[in-house]
């Protein structure tokens, strides 16, 4: 069997002999499970101008190239693109490894139109039948509010899973969104309240319960280094935003990277850019050093301008920070 690049990576991080281009990136094409035919994304014409929705068919062609030209580490998806995608054959000889995701949390039911799930504070739910499930890798996810009823019901969900997982012989790795009810902490807060949840989560689980890896949103440097110093043997990794500019999305990945994350994970950032391969290949170059967020937004253009592919934004605006976390930041 051709090595997983995931694996291989995984294993000298774990070992403390983390090194340049170890850092994982994982495509998170799980969008359809947030509900919804506008969920695949926009089909693009020949100079990327928009013509529609994606079909789920060409929303699975999207995924079959990337993993083609190795473009991430890991594809995430919903169970049910994940066995299309093996039935197909398209993960044999390849170094990329399938992932699916194990169950959606209300707060993430984003895309039905006219929804309010949103609104109240997320409940657990999971759809996907663990047993049948094409991939041994999936993703659990969470999202704490603060409030004792709704977060206890994430936790014996969770506490569920875990067995289920274990039986069915999944691997996992836990998702936890920031709060998705108002609690009125700003972002430094709010990275204390989910670092603190998290750790309470994880301290009753033995080695062989505990998730590959953290996926978390980008609450600040801080908040990232005091959940990665905390605990060594945590490996953390980032989630991408819905918004934002490309500049965005790339000091993210080298910020969280100098923070001692050692994944990032982009779903509708990728599947909403004008070129799809172009932004994983200076994704990569941000996060092995090879370039700087604003070199690669610029090397981004650059790449379109010669693939003949209208920007959705200018590069001047494109290549601005607009992200409240990263802002807060500073200039680092």
């Amino acid at each position: 069997m051709t090595p997983k690049s995931y694996d291989e990576k995984m294993a000298r991080i774990r070992a403390g002999a983390y090194r340049a281009g170890d850092f994982i990136l994982v495509d998170a094409k799980d969008a359809d499970i947030s509900g919804g035919i506008l969920t695949t994304g926009q089909r693009r014409g020949p100079d990327s101008t928009i013509a529609g929705n994606r079909t789920r068919q060409e929303f699975l062609a999207e995924m079959e190239a990337l993993v083609a030209e190795k473009a991430v580490d890991v594809m995430l998806a919903s169970a049910g693109n994940i066995e299309r995608l093996v039935e197909r054959g398209v993960f044999e000889g390849s170094s990329v490894t399938p992932a699916f995701r194990a169950n959606e949390t209300t707060d993430v039911w984003l895309n039905i139109r006219g929804g309010r799930y949103r609104e109240t504070p997320a409940q657990p739910y999971r759809g996907a039948d663990l047993s049948r499930a094409r991939a041994d890798l999936c993703l659990f996810s969470m999202t704490f509010n603060n409030d004792a009823a709704a977060d206890v019901a994430m936790l014996e969900a969770y506490r569920t899973f875990r067995a289920d997982a274990r039986t069915a012989g999944k691997r996992h790795f836990l998702e936890v969104f920031n709060p998705n009810a108002e609690t009125g902490f700003g972002v430094a807060e709010t990275g204390a309240f989910v670092n603190d949840c998290i750790v309470r989560a994880l301290a009753s689980l033995t080695r062989a319960e505990r998730p590959e890896f953290l996926k978390i949103v980008y609450n600040g440097r801080r908040a990232l280094e005091e959940l990665v110093t905390h605990d060594d043997t945590v490996v953390v990794g980032v989630m991408g935003g819905a918004s934002g500019t490309h500049r965005d999305a790339l000091e993210m990945v080298a910020r969280a990277e100098a923070s001692g994350a050692r994944l990032a994970i982009f779903g509708r950032k990728i599947n909403l850019a004008e070129h799809q391969l172009s932004l994983t290949k200076w994704m990569r170059a941000v996060a092995d050093g090879d370039a700087k967020p604003e070199e690669a937004v610029r090397g981004y253009h650059g790449d379109l301008q010669r693939l003949g592919l209208r920007p959705d934004r200018e590069l001047g605006v494109d290549n601005t920070i607009t992200d409240a976390a990263l802002r807060e930041d500073g200039n680092l």
